[in-house]
């Protein structure tokens, strides 16, 4: 059960590199800073925004939500193990 949970554990964490997530929102620093570069007529430095409030927020809580769900899967899976060893009563015929 303990190998089950960490099957599940890798396969429902994201892999190294990068993710769908980061490349978009490349994408939208790449048209932000495009739109911004337009506006302050051409000149060529930018201003290296931080990550936002919002996207950092979001990780943080995908991070927890993959946390429980390990927690959770082990949790269950000692439980189905630990049922598995209770002697059942037979029925007297």
């Amino acid at each position: 059960m303990l190998l089950i949970g960490f099957v599940v554990h890798f396969w429902v964490t994201p892999k190294e590199g990068i993710s769908k997530n980061e490349i978009a929102a490349a994408n939208i620093a790449r048209m932000e800073a495009k739109v911004a570069g337009k506006s302050n007529n051409g000149s060529k430095k930018q201003k290296k925004k931080e990550k936002s409030k919002y996207m950092q927020e979001f990780k943080n809580h995908q991070a927890k939500q993959v946390q429980y769900l390990t927690i959770i899967s082990m949790i269950l899976g000692v439980g189905s193990l630990g049922y598995s060893f209770v002697k059942k009563k037979e029925p007297n015929t």
